[in-house]
């Protein structure tokens, strides 16, 4: 039953604060749910007219209009032109009510154990590393030199401008101005002549990975790998039913002779490869490797599944052009990232490749993500057009540059001869040989424990097995941290008893 008497606008006390973040049309109707559920309104009482309340509250009458849209909305309040606006008879449960007596349990744990059975091997998972621990692992951006601002202003325009564009469903190749964006930033750095058209844009690299492996592989097939290489891509290639074959690595990159004995001998499907900077030991393919292997995947017909993860960061020299500069034949899949120009937690990456395989790519992205992150996908393709990226990505490699230079002096001040490297003249980590002294497993296990993460060969190996190796990264870390991280890299390595 409705009152006749209104609750006057006085008599509602909100409290409003217009210096706050939150809109005061949600503070009103915040303030009025409130009274509601403590019981001080009572349902069936008569609210104040907007334009009483706004003269109360000193706002414009346009905000308690928006406030009342938003409890009517919400099932708090109903109104009418005839009688005016009350507070609803039947209120919207704020609690949702049990199904049965045996769930009316406020205590009630989730179950840890499924009733049902797991099937397959457990997931890889990153080793959790404990709070305040200096990342050495290599292949890591500084998040610090990353553009946020421009980043986050690009995404507030975006969202100004083009909230229905961006915010509802649409196909999943990517936003067509980062596809153009990212065709022309390949044209001129990587010498690909691409069109926007063959580039399909995914939430990062590994994604990127994941799809060409649902497109390309069936179980059974053969895929090569790097024997020293990237964890997780044999992971995706694995889940997908592939027979892994590891191919050895040299100073010359990978050994493609040895591959084309392995091609002899059975049909492989695809050779997954990092031949910019290989990854983990930084190696760069020799030019006669990179033309022998285009033409062995089109006498054979099989993929070449080329991970550009950094080529941005190349320090001396000009860098070697992809593989599939030089593809005139459709066999390399090219992938690609911006979490190492931008920031990991931005996920853009992309696949440029034939246009049949991309279609193949988009059917299976479908059906595990729909699409990408529009909003962000056109914030980042404005930035790449007004120079923002490649303004950052300079100043990123200069930094970086300057980083690999102190990390290698460090090392060579507190371990001398018993670490030997060659500065990298691309990559984000330095990649060591240690000395017999040092048991490698244990240092890296001494330095984790003093809250310094690095990689040992181990880690990178098809085999799993041991080597006198390690990758020290170097983009992560600011001056002061390196110099930090390697003076508690001696302290470990004395602690294992090593003498510097």
């Amino acid at each position: 039953m409705k009152s006749d008497r209104p609750v006057g606008g006085r008599d509602l006390q909100l409290q409003l604060d217009a210096a706050g973040g939150e809109p005061l049309f949600l503070q009103i109707s915040r303030a009025i749910t409130g009274d509601i559920q403590r019981g001080r309104l009572r349902p069936g009482v008569r609210l104040p007219g907007t334009r009483t309340l706004a003269e109360s509250l000193d706002v414009h009458r346009n905000t308690v209009i928006a406030a009342y849209a938003e409890l009517t909305s919400e099932g708090w309040i109903q109104s009418s032109r005839a009688s005016g606006t009350f507070v609803a008879s039947s209120l919207p449960s704020v609690r949702p009510r049990a199904f049965t007596a045996a769930t009316n349990s406020a205590t009630r744990a989730r179950p840890a154990r499924p009733g049902f059975e797991l099937r397959g091997s457990a997931p890889v998972i990153n080793t959790r590393m404990r709070e305040g621990t200096m990342l050495m692992v290599g292949g890591m951006p500084d998040v610090r030199l990353a553009p946020a601002m421009e980043l986050a202003r690009a995404y507030g325009r975006v969202l100004r401008k083009h909230s229905r564009a961006v915010l509802t469903y649409t196909d999943p190749y990517g936003h067509p101005l980062l596809r153009e964006q990212l065709a022309s930033m390949l044209a001129a750095s990587r010498g690909l002549a691409t069109e926007a058209n063959d580039v399909l844009v995914t939430r990062g690299s590994q994604m990127a990975l994941d799809l060409t492996a649902r497109a390309l592989i069936d179980p059974g097939d053969v895929v090569a790998t790097e024997a020293l290489g990237y964890r997780f891509a044999w992971e995706v290639f694995k889940r997908r039913g592939a027979k892994l074959v590891p191919i050895p690595v040299d100073e010359h990159g990978l050994d493609v002779a040895a591959l084309a004995q392995l091609v002899e001998r059975t049909p492989i499907r695809a050779v997954s490869v990092t031949p910019h900077h290989h990854y983990p030991t930084n190696v760069t393919m020799s030019a006669s490797r990179r033309v022998a292997l285009l033409a062995l995947a089109q006498r054979k017909g099989f993929a070449i599944i080329e991970d550009d993860y950094d080529h941005e960061f190349h320090f001396e020299g000009r860098p070697v052009l992809p593989l599939a500069s030089a593809d005139s034949a459709g066999v390399v899949v090219y992938i690609g990232s911006m979490s190492k120009i931008l920031a990991p937690g931005v996920r853009i990456g992309y696949v440029v490749a034939p246009r049949a395989l991309l279609d193949r790519l988009a059917d299976h992205r479908v059906y595990i993500d729909q699409q990408g992150d529009r909003a962000v996908e056109l914030a980042v393709a404005q930035l790449l057009e007004d120079g923002t990226v490649q303004r950052c990505a300079r100043r990123a490699r200069r930094i970086y540059h300057a980083r690999r230079d102190l990390l290698g002096g460090e090392l060579e001040r507190k371990f001398g001869d018993l670490l030997s490297f060659k500065l990298p003249v691309g990559s984000m980590a330095i990649w060591t040989k240690v000395a017999p002294q040092i048991d490698c497993e244990r240092w890296a296990d001494a330095a984790l424990e003093r809250r310094v993460a690095i990689r040992t060969a181990r880690y990178f190996a098809f085999d799993g097995r041991a080597r006198p190796f390690a990758r020290l990264g170097f983009a992560a870390l600011d001056e002061r941290e390196l110099t930090e991280a390697v003076k508690v890299l001696a302290q470990a390595a004395k602690a294992i008893g090593v003498s510097l």
